[in-house]
Formats: structure tokens, C-alpha cells, sequence
């Protein structure tokens, strides 16, 4: 493995206008990493990237690298770019046992991270650096939010995100696990117990149901119970999974790394309007899962899928219509359906608070700075944007953690 990261490391090019950085969306500088690696200075190289990316060593197996920092290599217009991905990877995650805080615990800097998914991870550590007093509330037993119970172990190693307690732990952070805000503890009652500032990053947990007969069967799952332990299914020798995003290509594979011989992909649309990334679909393909495009579930029975055949209507200056063929019913035999069409929040903090607005999607409501409608309180992530990518968590978090540090000095005179 250190060879081949060596041998990438030497095919950057050093641009002067590092397009890598570019495409990143938190501009990691691809370019002053590698060189540090390549001048043996890893932990030199490794602190950079930390510091620009806390959650640098997940970044650097989750991200879509073809879209952001690869996809932007110049290397890849006439051949292969540089695997960045893999170059970033080895570094973060030698550098993880090497980081420590440095900065002295102040008391009177209580902040409340709730949710310890990608943004309370990277806030916590950001304030954290600040010498803010900082206690994790995670309604799970373990963090890592998404994380941990929405991204398959072959895709994210969990011992990845040991590393990362253990440093949050290093540098003076509480962790409460199994702590449900809103149920066990009131936003009121961490303001009265002395948190300057509180910040929500409860991601996104509410399955969105189909709304079609028979979805309350027992051979009907949710795709994001499913993956918090797919060892506890039975889920039968045929699977299919409703929906055709991410989380629909992460199901599949891992439902036939589970004891299920077949796995099949349901999608209203054809493969060119497919929602997940390009690279989920060829992975995939590749782990042996099959594609049923232009097909609509109408109801689920024990047996299988009640589905319509479907056609996308073009018109011109209008959205694409998906329309049902009439007369077009079949049953798609199935052990077992897992409905894999969105997730949405749960309503456990703001229904208990007064104060916090929530939009139409019952997202939580914020200003550009990460600050909800009620005083003292932010938040970022999938509660507040709907599911979106880690990095894109990371990216507004860095801003939101300045946003409720300068809140914090200048209220409180700190």
C-alpha cells in the first residue's frame, strides 16, 4: 500500500492553480499535502489536512473524488488522475494517532453538541481546539450518527471512528450515549444548566414511507433501520429495494453481503435519470445487483410488488413527467421489499422547545450562519439541508462553529 501511495504522490504535477483544491468543496490543498508526504513530513502533512477537514480521514473514502477533487485533476483529461482519495486516506489516518489538543479546557465555554454525526463531530472538535467545554449528547449508543448506522462497513471501516472518539476524548470531550434531547433532557434544561450555546445535528432518522396497501407487512423494511444492523434480517434469498439514490445502491450490497442471492433496484425512471452517483451504480453492478428500471410499486403483497410499467413524458420547457402504462400491472416476485425513498427528521427536540422554526420539509430553519430562530441555538447537516454529503456537513459546520464561537465571546463577554 505505501508504495503505490508513494507512486501516486510523485504523479502530482504541483500546479501552480491546484484545480484539485478547486473541486473540493472545502479546498483541501491537495498539492501542499502530497509534497509534504513526499518530503517525509506525514504528521506536517497530516495537520494540515485536520485542520482544514477534521473529518479528513472519512472524507477521503466517502467523498464522490470523481466529481470534486479527482474529477478536477488535469491528469484526468488525457488519462488517469491522480488517487488522491487513496493519498488523503493513508495520511489521515496515520495522523490519527498522533493528534492531541493543546488547548486548555475553559469552563465557562460549555457548549452542547446533540448528535455526533459528521457536523457534531466537527464542530465538537473545532470548539473543542478553542478550549471549549464540550459535552456530546448521541441518542445511540455509540457515535458516528450516519456515520456509523447509515454507511455499510465495507464502505467506512468503524474502527475509523474509534480513532476519532478517542481524539474527541483527548481533547477533554464528554460523550453522553443513549441521550435522547427532547425525551430525557430539554433544550431548556441545558441552558439552565449552564451551556452558552447549543448546537443541533440530529440528522435525518424519519423513514418516508410510500403511502401504498400492504407497506405494513412483515416482509417490509426501511432502508435506514435496515442499515443500522442488517445482521438481525432474515431477509430471504430474493431482495428488492425501492428507490434508486445512494442509500438504494448501499442496501443492495449490502443485503447480498448478508445471505441474499439476489438484489434488485426498483426505479419509476430509466438509467440516465438514475439519482445515485455513477460510481455507486458501477459498484453495484459490480457486487452483482440488478436493475428494474420504469417500473412504479401500486401495492406490496407477501409474494412480491404490485408494479406499473412507466414512461417519462419530455416536454419541452417543462419537467419530466413520469406517467403510468395502463393495463400494465405485474407482480415482481420478492422475499423481501426494502423501501429505500428519503428520510426526513424526527420532530423529538423542536415539538418540546419553543422557539425553533422549522421549513415545509420539517427541516430545522437557519440563517447562513448555522443560527435557528431561537437565541443561543444552531445547527447544520442533514436536519437542516436534508441528506447530503459529509463533506458538504463539514463544509457548513466550519462556518456555523465560527458563527457560535464569535456568539459566545461577544455575549458573554469571554
Amino acid at each position: 500500500m505505501a508504495q503505490f501511495i508513494a507512486e501516486e504522490a510523485k504523479r502530482c504535477l504541483q500546479c501552480k492553480r491546484p484545480l484539485c483544491k478547486e473541486g473540493c468543496p472545502v479546498s483541501t490543498p491537495v498539492n501542499e499535502v502530497i509534497k509534504l508526504l513526499l518530503d517525509g513530513n506525514i504528521i506536517d502533512a497530516g495537520e494540515k489536512l485536520f485542520n482544514n477537514n477534521p473529518l479528513s480521514v472519512v472524507c477521503s473514502l466517502v467523498c464522490p473524488h470523481e466529481k470534486q477533487c479527482q474529477g478536477h485533476c488535469v491528469l484526468g483529461r488525457k488519462g488517469n488522475p491522480v488517487q488522491i482519495g487513496s493519498i488523503e486516506n493513508y495520511i489521515s489516518d496515520y495522523y490519527l494517532n498522533f493528534i492531541s489538543s493543546g488547548a486548555e479546557v475553559d469552563r465557562n465555554k460549555k457548549a452542547a453538541i446533540i448528535g455526533s454525526g459528521p457536523a457534531g463531530i466537527t464542530i465538537a472538535i473545532i470548539l473543542a481546539s478553542r478550549g471549549y467545554d464540550i459535552t456530546i449528547f448521541e441518542a445511540h449508543d455509540k457515535i458516528g450518527g450516519v456515520l456509523r448506522y447509515g454507511i455499510p462497513s465495507f464502505r467506512l471501516d468503524k474502527d475509523i471512528l474509534e480513532k476519532l472518539k478517542d481524539k474527541l476524548i483527548s481533547m477533554g470531550v464528554k460523550i453522553r450515549p443513549n441521550t435522547l434531547i427532547g425525551q430525557d433532557i430539554t433544550i431548556d434544561d441545558l441552558f439552565r444548566d449552564g451551556y452558552k450555546a447549543i448546537f443541533i445535528g440530529t440528522g435525518v432518522w424519519k423513514s418516508k414511507s410510500l403511502g401504498i396497501k400492504g407497506e405494513s407487512l412483515g416482509n417490509v423494511h426501511y432502508a435506514i433501520d435496515y442499515l443500522k444492523n442488517p445482521e438481525v434480517y432474515d431477509l430471504g434469498r430474493r431482495v428488492c429495494v425501492i428507490g434508486a439514490g445512494n442509500v438504494a445502491m448501499d442496501v443492495a450490497r449490502t443485503a447480498l453481503r448478508h445471505k441474499a442471492k439476489e438484489a434488485y433496484i426498483m426505479a419509476r425512471r430509466g438509467p440516465e435519470d438514475i439519482q445515485a452517483d455513477k460510481v455507486e451504480v458501477e459498484y453495484a453492478k459490480i457486487d452483482g445487483v440488478k436493475f428494474e428500471h420504469y417500473k412504479s410499486p401500486v401495492e406490496i403483497t407477501d409474494e412480491g410488488i404490485i408494479c406499473v410499467k412507466t414512461e417519462v413524458i419530455k416536454e419541452e420547457g417543462q419537467r419530466d413527467r413520469v406517467t403510468p402504462i395502463e393495463n400494465s400491472e405485474e407482480l415482481f416476485p420478492a422475499d423481501s421489499i426494502i423501501v429505500a425513498s428519503g428520510q426526513g427528521p424526527r420532530t423529538n427536540i423542536v415539538s418540546t422547545t419553543n422557539g425553533i422554526n422549522v421549513t415545509e420539509r420539517g427541516l430545522v430553519a437557519t440563517d447562513e450562519f448555522g443560527l435557528t430562530t431561537r437565541e443561543g441555538v444552531f445547527a447544520s447537516g442533514d436536519v437542516v439541508t436534508g441528506a447530503k454529503t459529509v463533506v458538504e456537513a463539514v463544509r457548513v459546520s466550519k462556518i456555523v462553529a465560527q458563527a457560535m464561537d464569535e456568539y459566545v465571546c461577544k455575549k458573554y463577554n469571554l
